[in-house]
């Protein structure tokens, strides 16, 4: 066995000790987020296939970043079925789909042009890392090595503009006014 091949060995022997160990952890985290213990234990199966398969990655607190990866996890999963279950609450039969249609177009435009609002708003660090995240789809760590600041300081300007976005929807459209209500 050449030294890379034992290193790797190496290397995947622990993340299986350190999965081993946090599994348990890591179930219990989804569970709560997404409320049923089949799921997180096919979602914390997923995030180890998911490691499994990529190349080895240096991490000095995989127990740590395991446990984030898996709430991170639990948190896409929700979203998903989130998304599932508006786009079959679109289709469903009960309602005839031209009616609403439009209504549901200018509400989602609405909210876009909130969510715009809110981003130009940001700091222009923070929209940028936000832009290179959501539009570019660059890692944290890429991100951070680009602008030359820590992970964590990306984190934390991720977070604000995702509070921001949240929070301009989440606003009543007081100052908003609706497209075609303009004064000439």
């Amino acid at each position: 066995m050449t030294e890379p091949e034992l290193d790797e060995a190496g290397g995947r022997a622990r993340f299986v000790q350190v999965f081993l160990a946090q599994r348990g952890r890591m179930e219990a985290l989804v569970s709560r987020r997404v409320g049923c213990r089949a799921t997180a234990s096919d979602l914390v199966q997923e995030l180890f296939l998911r490691f499994w398969r990529r190349p080895a990655v240096k991490v000095e607190a995989l127990d740590t970043y395991l446990l984030r990866c898996a709430g991170n996890l639990a948190i896409d999963h929700l979203r998903s079925e989130g998304s599932r279950g508006r786009v079959n609450e679109g289709l469903s039969l009960d309602e005839e789909p031209s009616t609403q249609a439009p209504e549901l177009a200018l509400e989602v435009d609405h909210d876009l042009r909130r969510i715009d609002q809110a981003l130009r708003a940001l700091p222009e660090r923070t929209r940028q890392i936000f832009l290179l995240n959501r539009i570019h789809g660059r890692k944290y760590g890429e991100i951070a090595q680009a602008m030359q600041v820590s992970q964590s300081a990306v984190e934390k300007h991720m977070m604000r503009a995702l509070e921001a976005c949240k929070a301009s929807i989440a606003e009543p459209a007081v100052a908003t006014r609706r497209p075609g209500s303009e004064r000439r």
